[in-house]
Protein backbone atom coordinates (compact mmCIF):
# COMPACT_ATOMS: atom_id res chain seq x y z
CA UNK A 1 0.00 0.00 0.00
CA UNK A 2 1.14 3.55 -0.69
CA UNK A 3 1.76 5.87 2.25
CA UNK A 4 0.89 8.61 -0.21
CA UNK A 5 0.91 8.75 -4.02
CA UNK A 6 2.59 11.87 -5.38
CA UNK A 7 2.35 10.82 -9.04
CA UNK A 8 0.69 12.62 -11.93
CA UNK A 9 -2.84 11.90 -13.06
CA UNK A 10 -1.78 9.64 -15.93
CA UNK A 11 0.50 7.61 -13.70
CA UNK A 12 -2.22 7.23 -11.05
CA UNK A 13 -4.81 6.19 -13.64
CA UNK A 14 -2.50 3.52 -15.05
CA UNK A 15 -1.84 2.06 -11.61
CA UNK A 16 -5.55 2.12 -10.74
CA UNK A 17 -6.51 0.34 -13.98
CA UNK A 18 -3.89 -2.35 -13.46
CA UNK A 19 -5.12 -2.91 -9.91
CA UNK A 20 -8.74 -3.29 -11.05
CA UNK A 21 -7.79 -5.82 -13.76
CA UNK A 22 -5.70 -7.84 -11.33
CA UNK A 23 -8.45 -7.78 -8.69
CA UNK A 24 -11.09 -9.03 -11.15
CA UNK A 25 -8.91 -11.84 -12.47
CA UNK A 26 -8.08 -13.10 -8.98
CA UNK A 27 -11.48 -12.54 -7.39
CA UNK A 28 -12.77 -16.10 -7.76
CA UNK A 29 -9.92 -17.72 -5.84
CA UNK A 30 -9.03 -14.97 -3.35
CA UNK A 31 -11.94 -15.49 -0.94
CA UNK A 32 -11.14 -19.19 -0.37
CA UNK A 33 -7.41 -18.50 0.03
CA UNK A 34 -8.02 -15.65 2.47
CA UNK A 35 -10.36 -17.76 4.60
CA UNK A 36 -7.76 -20.53 4.76
CA UNK A 37 -5.04 -18.07 5.69
CA UNK A 38 -7.16 -16.64 8.49
CA UNK A 39 -7.54 -20.10 10.01
CA UNK A 40 -3.82 -20.75 9.70
CA UNK A 41 -3.01 -17.37 11.22
CA UNK A 42 -5.26 -18.02 14.22
CA UNK A 43 -3.62 -21.40 14.80
CA UNK A 44 -0.21 -19.78 14.59
CA UNK A 45 -1.21 -17.09 17.09
CA UNK A 46 -2.46 -19.73 19.54
CA UNK A 47 0.80 -21.63 19.21
CA UNK A 48 2.76 -18.42 19.83
CA UNK A 49 0.82 -17.69 23.01
CA UNK A 50 2.15 -20.97 24.35
CA UNK A 51 5.81 -19.99 23.83
CA UNK A 52 7.36 -19.70 27.30
CA UNK A 53 8.41 -16.31 28.69
CA UNK A 54 12.03 -16.66 29.84
CA UNK A 55 11.86 -13.72 32.26
CA UNK A 56 9.07 -15.48 34.19
CA UNK A 57 11.58 -18.15 35.19
CA UNK A 58 13.67 -15.70 37.27
CA UNK A 59 13.13 -16.17 41.01
CA UNK A 60 10.99 -13.42 42.58
CA UNK A 61 10.69 -11.65 39.21
CA UNK A 62 7.26 -10.15 38.40
CA UNK A 63 5.27 -12.48 36.15
CA UNK A 64 4.93 -11.01 32.66
CA UNK A 65 1.80 -11.14 30.51
CA UNK A 66 1.00 -13.77 27.89
CA UNK A 67 1.32 -12.27 24.41
CA UNK A 68 0.54 -13.61 20.95
CA UNK A 69 3.86 -12.33 19.60
CA UNK A 70 6.33 -14.93 18.40
CA UNK A 71 9.06 -12.99 20.22
CA UNK A 72 8.90 -9.90 22.41
CA UNK A 73 11.10 -7.82 24.66
CA UNK A 74 10.76 -4.91 27.09
CA UNK A 75 14.05 -3.13 27.71
CA UNK A 76 15.05 -0.06 29.72
CA UNK A 77 16.55 2.50 27.33
CA UNK A 78 19.13 3.93 29.75
CA UNK A 79 20.49 0.81 31.47
CA UNK A 80 19.79 -1.88 28.86
CA UNK A 81 18.07 -3.96 31.55
CA UNK A 82 15.65 -6.54 30.11
CA UNK A 83 12.38 -6.59 32.05
CA UNK A 84 10.46 -9.00 29.82
CA UNK A 85 11.92 -11.63 27.50
CA UNK A 86 10.12 -14.03 25.18
CA UNK A 87 12.31 -15.88 22.69
CA UNK A 88 14.30 -12.68 22.26
CA UNK A 89 17.17 -14.19 20.22
CA UNK A 90 14.96 -15.80 17.54
CA UNK A 91 16.01 -14.55 14.11
CA UNK A 92 13.02 -12.79 12.54
CA UNK A 93 12.17 -10.58 9.57
CA UNK A 94 11.98 -6.96 10.81
CA UNK A 95 10.17 -5.47 7.78
CA UNK A 96 10.07 -1.64 7.96
CA UNK A 97 11.31 -1.50 11.56
CA UNK A 98 14.69 -1.85 9.78
CA UNK A 99 14.36 1.87 9.08
CA UNK A 100 15.10 2.65 12.73
CA UNK A 101 18.72 1.66 12.09
CA UNK A 102 18.76 3.53 8.77
CA UNK A 103 17.64 6.75 10.45
CA UNK A 104 19.98 6.29 13.43
CA UNK A 105 23.02 6.12 11.14
CA UNK A 106 21.77 9.04 9.05
CA UNK A 107 21.40 11.19 12.17
CA UNK A 108 24.81 10.18 13.50
CA UNK A 109 26.74 10.64 10.26
CA UNK A 110 24.81 13.27 8.31
CA UNK A 111 23.52 16.81 8.79
CA UNK A 112 19.82 17.60 8.83
CA UNK A 113 20.34 20.46 6.35
CA UNK A 114 22.08 18.21 3.80
CA UNK A 115 20.40 18.07 0.39
CA UNK A 116 19.53 14.52 -0.64
CA UNK A 117 19.04 13.75 -4.33
CA UNK A 118 16.91 10.82 -5.52
CA UNK A 119 18.70 8.63 -8.05
CA UNK A 120 17.24 6.14 -10.48
CA UNK A 121 18.38 3.23 -8.30
CA UNK A 122 16.91 4.76 -5.15
CA UNK A 123 13.49 5.24 -6.78
CA UNK A 124 13.16 2.17 -9.03
CA UNK A 125 14.86 -0.54 -6.95
CA UNK A 126 11.78 -0.71 -4.70
CA UNK A 127 8.34 -2.04 -5.74
CA UNK A 128 5.76 0.54 -6.73
CA UNK A 129 3.10 -1.08 -4.54
CA UNK A 130 5.21 -0.69 -1.40
CA UNK A 131 5.34 2.22 1.02
CA UNK A 132 6.72 5.32 -0.65
CA UNK A 133 6.31 9.08 -0.78
CA UNK A 134 6.18 9.34 -4.56
CA UNK A 135 9.57 10.94 -5.18
CA UNK A 136 10.79 11.11 -8.78
CA UNK A 137 14.31 10.76 -10.12
CA UNK A 138 16.27 13.99 -9.79
CA UNK A 139 14.10 15.52 -7.06
CA UNK A 140 15.84 16.85 -3.96
CA UNK A 141 14.81 17.41 -0.34
CA UNK A 142 16.72 17.87 2.91
CA UNK A 143 17.95 14.98 5.02
CA UNK A 144 15.55 16.08 7.76
CA UNK A 145 12.62 15.80 5.35
CA UNK A 146 13.88 12.37 4.29
CA UNK A 147 13.81 11.25 7.93
CA UNK A 148 10.21 12.41 8.24
CA UNK A 149 9.43 10.55 5.03
CA UNK A 150 11.01 7.37 6.39
CA UNK A 151 9.64 7.43 9.94
CA UNK A 152 6.19 8.92 9.27
CA UNK A 153 5.48 7.62 5.76
CA UNK A 154 7.77 4.55 5.84
CA UNK A 155 9.07 5.64 2.42
CA UNK A 156 11.26 2.92 0.91
CA UNK A 157 12.80 5.14 -1.78
CA UNK A 158 13.70 7.76 0.85
CA UNK A 159 15.60 5.12 2.84
CA UNK A 160 17.55 4.24 -0.30
CA UNK A 161 18.31 7.88 -1.07
CA UNK A 162 19.54 8.47 2.46
CA UNK A 163 21.79 5.42 2.21
CA UNK A 164 23.32 6.71 -1.02
CA UNK A 165 23.80 10.16 0.48
CA UNK A 166 25.56 8.90 3.62
CA UNK A 167 27.74 6.15 2.14
CA UNK A 168 27.86 6.86 -1.59
CA UNK A 169 25.89 3.76 -2.53
CA UNK A 170 23.10 1.58 -1.17
CA UNK A 171 25.47 -1.39 -0.82
CA UNK A 172 27.99 0.73 1.04
CA UNK A 173 25.31 1.91 3.45
CA UNK A 174 24.05 -1.64 4.05
CA UNK A 175 27.61 -2.61 5.00
CA UNK A 176 27.62 0.30 7.45
CA UNK A 177 24.29 -0.92 8.88
CA UNK A 178 25.83 -4.28 9.73
CA UNK A 179 28.90 -2.58 11.24
CA UNK A 180 26.79 -0.25 13.38
CA UNK A 181 24.58 -3.11 14.56
CA UNK A 182 27.69 -4.99 15.71
CA UNK A 183 28.95 -1.86 17.50
CA UNK A 184 25.67 -1.71 19.43
CA UNK A 185 26.10 -5.33 20.60
CA UNK A 186 23.82 -7.06 18.07
CA UNK A 187 24.64 -10.75 17.54
CA UNK A 188 21.55 -12.09 15.76
CA UNK A 189 21.31 -9.66 12.84
CA UNK A 190 22.18 -9.39 9.18
CA UNK A 191 20.83 -6.61 6.96
CA UNK A 192 20.53 -6.69 3.17
CA UNK A 193 18.76 -3.40 2.41
CA UNK A 194 17.93 0.01 3.87
CA UNK A 195 14.18 -0.41 4.18
CA UNK A 196 13.26 -3.93 5.33
CA UNK A 197 11.82 -5.29 2.08
CA UNK A 198 11.76 -9.05 2.37
CA UNK A 199 14.98 -10.96 1.85
CA UNK A 200 15.74 -14.36 3.39
CA UNK A 201 19.15 -13.04 4.50
CA UNK A 202 17.70 -9.87 6.03
CA UNK A 203 16.89 -10.60 9.66
CA UNK A 204 17.34 -9.50 13.26
CA UNK A 205 15.98 -10.45 16.70
CA UNK A 206 13.83 -8.74 19.30
CA UNK A 207 16.94 -8.34 21.45
CA UNK A 208 19.04 -6.77 18.70
CA UNK A 209 16.26 -4.47 17.51
CA UNK A 210 15.74 -3.30 21.10
CA UNK A 211 19.45 -2.40 21.33
CA UNK A 212 19.17 -0.42 18.08
CA UNK A 213 15.94 1.25 19.22
CA UNK A 214 17.47 2.20 22.60
CA UNK A 215 20.25 4.10 20.78
CA UNK A 216 17.62 5.65 18.50
CA UNK A 217 15.45 6.92 21.37
CA UNK A 218 18.42 8.38 23.23
CA UNK A 219 18.53 10.98 20.43
CA UNK A 220 16.02 13.79 21.07
CA UNK A 221 15.62 14.75 17.42
CA UNK A 222 14.92 11.19 16.36
CA UNK A 223 12.33 10.95 19.15
CA UNK A 224 10.64 14.08 17.81
CA UNK A 225 10.55 12.83 14.23
CA UNK A 226 9.60 9.30 15.26
CA UNK A 227 6.68 10.60 17.33
CA UNK A 228 5.11 12.63 14.50
CA UNK A 229 1.57 11.64 13.49
CA UNK A 230 1.29 13.86 10.40
CA UNK A 231 3.89 15.64 8.27
CA UNK A 232 3.22 18.03 5.41
CA UNK A 233 5.52 18.65 2.47
CA UNK A 234 5.28 21.92 0.52
CA UNK A 235 6.46 22.49 -3.02
CA UNK A 236 9.99 23.77 -3.64
CA UNK A 237 12.03 24.37 -6.80
CA UNK A 238 13.52 20.85 -6.37
CA UNK A 239 10.30 19.09 -5.27
CA UNK A 240 7.21 20.46 -7.00
CA UNK A 241 4.33 18.95 -4.97
CA UNK A 242 2.32 19.63 -1.82
CA UNK A 243 1.41 16.43 0.00
CA UNK A 244 0.85 14.96 3.47
CA UNK A 245 2.24 11.81 5.12
CA UNK A 246 0.26 10.01 7.83
CA UNK A 247 1.79 7.70 10.44
CA UNK A 248 0.41 4.15 10.70
CA UNK A 249 1.50 3.71 14.34
CA UNK A 250 -1.83 4.01 16.17
CA UNK A 251 -0.20 4.73 19.55
CA UNK A 252 1.39 7.79 17.94
CA UNK A 253 -1.72 9.00 16.13
CA UNK A 254 -3.85 8.54 19.25
CA UNK A 255 -6.15 5.93 17.70
CA UNK A 256 -4.87 3.63 20.43
CA UNK A 257 -4.40 5.96 23.39
CA UNK A 258 -1.45 5.49 25.72
CA UNK A 259 0.21 8.09 27.95
CA UNK A 260 3.92 8.74 27.62
CA UNK A 261 4.61 7.47 24.09
CA UNK A 262 7.90 8.86 22.76
CA UNK A 263 7.72 7.37 19.28
CA UNK A 264 8.01 4.17 17.32
CA UNK A 265 7.90 2.40 13.97
CA UNK A 266 5.57 -0.10 12.37
CA UNK A 267 6.52 -2.86 9.95
CA UNK A 268 4.71 -5.38 7.80
CA UNK A 269 5.33 -7.88 5.02
CA UNK A 270 3.53 -11.13 4.28
CA UNK A 271 6.56 -12.98 5.61
CA UNK A 272 7.13 -10.93 8.76
CA UNK A 273 3.48 -10.20 9.61
CA UNK A 274 3.01 -7.23 11.95
CA UNK A 275 6.14 -5.97 13.73
CA UNK A 276 6.19 -2.99 16.06
CA UNK A 277 8.78 -0.95 17.96
CA UNK A 278 7.59 1.61 20.53
CA UNK A 279 9.14 3.72 23.28
CA UNK A 280 7.31 5.21 26.25
CA UNK A 281 8.31 7.09 29.40
CA UNK A 282 6.80 7.42 32.87
CA UNK A 283 8.30 8.65 36.15
CA UNK A 284 11.73 9.00 34.60
CA UNK A 285 11.77 5.42 33.26
CA UNK A 286 12.10 5.04 29.47
CA UNK A 287 11.17 1.62 28.11
CA UNK A 288 11.36 0.27 24.57
CA UNK A 289 9.09 -2.57 23.48
CA UNK A 290 9.59 -4.79 20.42
CA UNK A 291 7.05 -7.38 19.25
CA UNK A 292 7.53 -9.67 16.26
CA UNK A 293 5.07 -11.58 14.12
CA UNK A 294 1.76 -10.32 15.45
CA UNK A 295 -1.66 -9.83 13.88
CA UNK A 296 -3.66 -6.58 13.99
CA UNK A 297 -4.55 -5.21 16.50
CA UNK A 298 -2.54 -7.44 18.83
CA UNK A 299 0.73 -5.64 18.14
CA UNK A 300 -0.72 -2.56 19.85
CA UNK A 301 -2.64 -4.23 22.68
CA UNK A 302 0.31 -6.48 23.59
CA UNK A 303 2.68 -3.49 23.52
CA UNK A 304 0.46 -1.52 25.90
CA UNK A 305 0.15 -4.51 28.22
CA UNK A 306 3.92 -4.90 28.29
CA UNK A 307 4.41 -1.20 29.05
CA UNK A 308 1.90 -1.42 31.92
CA UNK A 309 3.75 -4.45 33.23
CA UNK A 310 7.06 -2.58 33.20
CA UNK A 311 5.87 0.72 34.68
CA UNK A 312 3.77 -0.95 37.40
CA UNK A 313 6.24 -3.59 38.58
CA UNK A 314 9.69 -1.98 38.38
CA UNK A 315 11.50 1.00 39.89
CA UNK A 316 14.62 3.08 39.28
CA UNK A 317 17.33 3.15 41.96
CA UNK A 318 20.24 5.57 41.78
CA UNK A 319 23.42 3.57 42.38
CA UNK A 320 25.53 6.31 43.98
CA UNK A 321 22.80 6.99 46.54
CA UNK A 322 22.49 3.34 47.54
CA UNK A 323 25.90 1.75 47.06
CA UNK A 324 28.07 1.47 50.18
CA UNK A 325 30.69 -1.18 49.32
CA UNK A 326 32.58 0.84 46.72
CA UNK A 327 32.29 4.33 48.24
CA UNK A 328 35.60 5.95 49.31
CA UNK A 329 35.22 8.44 52.14
CA UNK A 330 37.12 11.74 51.94
CA UNK A 331 40.52 11.49 53.65
CA UNK A 332 43.58 13.68 54.08
CA UNK A 333 44.90 13.27 50.55
CA UNK A 334 42.47 11.11 48.52
CA UNK A 335 40.25 14.03 47.68
CA UNK A 336 39.91 16.94 45.31
CA UNK A 337 38.54 20.41 45.88
CA UNK A 338 35.39 21.10 43.89
CA UNK A 339 33.20 23.02 46.30
CA UNK A 340 33.70 26.64 47.32
CA UNK A 341 35.72 25.72 50.40
CA UNK A 342 37.93 23.15 48.75
CA UNK A 343 38.43 19.47 49.35
CA UNK A 344 35.17 17.69 50.00
CA UNK A 345 34.76 15.43 46.94
CA UNK A 346 36.37 11.96 47.12
CA UNK A 347 39.28 11.29 44.80
CA UNK A 348 37.41 8.16 43.62
CA UNK A 349 33.63 8.03 43.37
CA UNK A 350 30.69 6.30 41.68
CA UNK A 351 29.17 8.39 38.91
CA UNK A 352 25.90 9.86 40.13
CA UNK A 353 24.03 9.41 36.84
CA UNK A 354 23.89 5.61 36.81
CA UNK A 355 20.94 3.57 38.00
CA UNK A 356 19.50 0.07 38.17
CA UNK A 357 15.99 -1.05 37.21
CA UNK A 358 14.68 -3.60 39.72
CA UNK A 359 11.36 -5.14 40.77
CA UNK A 360 9.39 -3.14 43.34
CA UNK A 361 9.58 -6.07 45.76
CA UNK A 362 13.36 -6.06 46.28
CA UNK A 363 15.92 -3.70 47.80
CA UNK A 364 19.32 -2.56 46.58
CA UNK A 365 20.98 -4.89 49.11
CA UNK A 366 19.41 -7.86 47.30
CA UNK A 367 21.57 -7.21 44.24
CA UNK A 368 24.86 -8.89 43.41
CA UNK A 369 27.71 -6.84 42.00
CA UNK A 370 30.94 -7.51 40.15
CA UNK A 371 33.70 -5.05 39.30
CA UNK A 372 35.52 -5.01 35.97
CA UNK A 373 38.80 -3.10 35.63
CA UNK A 374 39.10 -3.61 31.86
CA UNK A 375 37.81 -0.11 31.19
CA UNK A 376 39.59 2.61 29.23
CA UNK A 377 37.07 5.41 28.96
CA UNK A 378 38.17 8.88 30.03
CA UNK A 379 38.34 9.13 33.81
CA UNK A 380 36.54 5.80 34.35
CA UNK A 381 38.82 3.26 36.02
CA UNK A 382 36.35 0.40 36.57
CA UNK A 383 32.80 -0.70 35.84
CA UNK A 384 30.48 -2.16 38.46
CA UNK A 385 27.82 -4.49 37.03
CA UNK A 386 24.70 -5.32 39.04
CA UNK A 387 22.49 -8.37 38.71
CA UNK A 388 19.59 -10.10 40.43
CA UNK A 389 19.64 -13.90 40.26
CA UNK A 390 22.12 -13.62 37.38
CA UNK A 391 19.87 -11.16 35.53
CA UNK A 392 21.59 -7.90 34.57
CA UNK A 393 19.84 -4.82 36.00
CA UNK A 394 22.33 -1.97 35.46
CA UNK A 395 25.89 -0.72 35.88
CA UNK A 396 27.93 2.21 37.15
CA UNK A 397 31.45 3.49 36.69
CA UNK A 398 34.05 4.07 39.37
CA UNK A 399 35.70 7.27 38.25
CA UNK A 400 38.48 9.64 39.14
CA UNK A 401 37.12 12.94 40.39
CA UNK A 402 37.92 15.72 37.93
CA UNK A 403 38.70 19.29 39.02
CA UNK A 404 36.53 21.26 36.66
CA UNK A 405 37.39 24.70 38.07
CA UNK A 406 37.55 27.28 35.32
CA UNK A 407 41.01 28.79 34.64
CA UNK A 408 39.35 32.19 35.07
CA UNK A 409 38.25 32.36 38.67
CA UNK A 410 36.15 35.50 38.20
CA UNK A 411 33.69 36.13 35.40
CA UNK A 412 33.42 39.91 35.48
CA UNK A 413 32.15 40.54 31.96
CA UNK A 414 28.95 42.51 32.63
CA UNK A 415 27.58 41.71 29.15
CA UNK A 416 27.91 37.94 29.37
CA UNK A 417 24.93 35.77 30.17
CA UNK A 418 24.28 32.07 30.31
CA UNK A 419 22.18 31.28 27.24
CA UNK A 420 20.61 27.96 26.24
CA UNK A 421 19.43 27.46 22.69
CA UNK A 422 16.94 24.95 21.36
CA UNK A 423 15.42 24.40 17.97
CA UNK A 424 11.64 24.55 17.80
CA UNK A 425 9.92 24.02 14.45
CA UNK A 426 13.01 25.02 12.53
CA UNK A 427 13.60 28.27 14.43
CA UNK A 428 16.27 29.04 16.96
CA UNK A 429 14.95 30.31 20.27
CA UNK A 430 17.09 31.52 23.15
CA UNK A 431 16.37 31.58 26.84
CA UNK A 432 18.51 33.66 29.15
CA UNK A 433 19.35 32.96 32.76
CA UNK A 434 20.55 35.40 35.39
CA UNK A 435 24.09 36.77 35.20
CA UNK A 436 26.25 34.84 37.62
CA UNK A 437 29.71 35.60 39.02
CA UNK A 438 31.51 32.46 40.18
CA UNK A 439 34.03 32.94 43.01
CA UNK A 440 36.45 30.25 44.15
CA UNK A 441 36.85 31.07 47.85
CA UNK A 442 39.77 28.71 48.28
CA UNK A 443 41.73 30.52 45.58
CA UNK A 444 40.81 33.90 47.05
CA UNK A 445 42.13 32.86 50.47
CA UNK A 446 45.36 31.57 48.93
CA UNK A 447 45.81 34.85 47.08
CA UNK A 448 45.25 36.87 50.27
CA UNK A 449 47.76 34.75 52.19
CA UNK A 450 50.28 35.08 49.37
CA UNK A 451 49.94 38.86 49.33
CA UNK A 452 50.25 39.00 53.14
CA UNK A 453 53.36 36.82 53.04
CA UNK A 454 54.87 39.06 50.36
CA UNK A 455 54.18 42.19 52.44
CA UNK A 456 55.70 40.61 55.54
CA UNK A 457 58.73 39.53 53.56
CA UNK A 458 59.20 43.08 52.29
CA UNK A 459 59.03 44.42 55.85
CA UNK A 460 61.59 41.87 57.02
CA UNK A 461 63.95 42.62 54.15
CA UNK A 462 63.59 46.35 54.76
CA UNK A 463 64.32 45.92 58.47
CA UNK A 464 67.39 43.83 57.69
CA UNK A 465 68.62 46.44 55.23
CA UNK A 466 68.12 49.24 57.74
CA UNK A 467 69.89 47.28 60.50
CA UNK A 468 72.75 46.53 58.16
CA UNK A 469 73.14 50.22 57.31
CA UNK A 470 73.04 51.19 61.02
CA UNK A 471 75.64 48.55 61.84
CA UNK A 472 77.94 49.97 59.19
CA UNK A 473 77.53 53.49 60.57
CA UNK A 474 78.36 52.30 64.11
CA UNK A 475 81.43 50.53 62.86
CA UNK A 476 82.56 53.65 61.03
CA UNK A 477 82.07 55.82 64.16
CA UNK A 478 84.01 53.33 66.27
CA UNK A 479 86.84 53.31 63.73
CA UNK A 480 86.92 57.10 63.64
CA UNK A 481 87.07 57.28 67.46
CA UNK A 482 89.88 54.73 67.54
CA UNK A 483 91.87 56.65 64.94
CA UNK A 484 91.33 59.90 66.93
CA UNK A 485 92.53 58.25 70.15
CA UNK A 486 95.58 56.83 68.42
CA UNK A 487 96.40 60.24 66.95
CA UNK A 488 96.08 61.95 70.35
CA UNK A 489 98.16 59.22 71.98
CA UNK A 490 100.92 59.65 69.38
CA UNK A 491 100.95 63.40 69.83
CA UNK A 492 101.34 63.00 73.59
CA UNK A 493 104.20 60.62 73.10
CA UNK A 494 106.11 63.44 71.34
CA UNK A 495 106.31 65.44 74.62
CA UNK A 496 108.93 64.58 77.21
CA UNK A 497 107.39 64.94 80.65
Amino acid sequence: MFSYIKAGAAKAATILLASVIFSCSACSCRITAYAASLDEIEQEQEAQRAIPVESNEIDNWPAGPVTSAQSAILMDVDTGSILYAKDIHRKSFPASTTKILTCLIAMEEGNLDDIVSFSTEAVFSVPTDGSNMGMDVGEEITLEQCLYGILVGSANEAANAVGEHISGSIDGFVARMNERAAELGCTDSHFMNTNGLHDEDHYTSAHDLALIAAAFFRNDMLCKIGNTARYEFTATPTQPDDFVLLNKHKMITGEVAYDGVLGGKTGYTDNSRQTLVTCAERNGMRLVCVVFREETPNQFTDTMELFDYGFNNFQIMNIAENEKKYQIEPSGFLQTGNDIFGSSKPFLSIDDRSSVIVPNTITFDDLESAIDYNVSDGNHIAQIKYSYHDTYVGNAYLELAADNTSPYEFDTNPDSTSVSTKKIDGQEQQSETDNTIFINVKTVLICILAVAAAVILLFVLRALAINNQNAKRRKNRVKRKQRRRERIRSELDDFDF
